[in-house]
């Protein structure tokens, strides 16, 4: 059953000098949910570990958008060892957000605790943001990052974009970043 479902949602393959993203599979989701129950990793996303029952509706969201959407999270593995890196995609989360994000696709990224500050972000995000130049139609994609994450801060910087105010989600102050798609002509 799982196999036919993947084969539906024919989510691209991307690849990068280290990396190659993929859509999920269901044996990912033990490494998933490790990675959403490390404090070290959402300690700027929510601040509180996820328990499995929450990663697991995490999880299948990412079906959701590819299957809906024609969009959404990749898996992030090293190509030479297949090691779980982390998640980095686009959603559309329909946030409760000023100013509002609707039909701006939202790109994201986490990575596991071990592979932080080897430039795997960087990486791969700049690798879903040039899919994106090629297959949104929109002027522009989004990004939120809580103020005090300056890794990904510079992450979004590396590729792009640009801080274009202070937001509030959910009670915290947020940075939303944008970046204008580039179109190849």
């Amino acid at each position: 059953m799982a196999e036919s479902l993947l084969s539906v949602v024919n989510v691209p393959i991307l690849e990068t000098e280290r990396l190659r993203l993929r859509g999920h599979r269901l044996e990912d989701f033990v490494q998933c949910a490790a990675m959403w129950a490390d404090p070290l990793v959402i300690r700027y996303i929510g601040g509180k570990p996820l328990t499995a029952e929450e990663s697991w509706t995490r999880f299948l969201r990412y079906a959701g958008h590819w299957s809906l959407l024609g969009f959404g999270y990749w898996v992030a593995e090293e190509k030479q060892s297949g090691k779980f890196v982390g998640e980095i995609g686009f959603a559309d989360y329909k946030r409760d957000i000023e100013p509002s994000l609707q039909g701006v696709p939202e790109i994201g990224w986490v990575l596991a605790s071990s592979v932080h500050g080897r430039g795997y972000a960087t990486e791969a995000v700049r690798a879903a943001v040039e899919w994106g130049d090629r297959h949104f139609e929109g002027a522009r994609t989004a990004c939120i990052i809580a103020p005090d994450n300056l890794a990904s801060v510079r992450v979004a910087e590396k590729c792009g974009y640009r801080q274009s105010q202070i937001a509030s989600y959910k009670g915290h102050p947020t940075l939303m970043f944008e970046r204008e798609l580039k179109v190849s002509s």
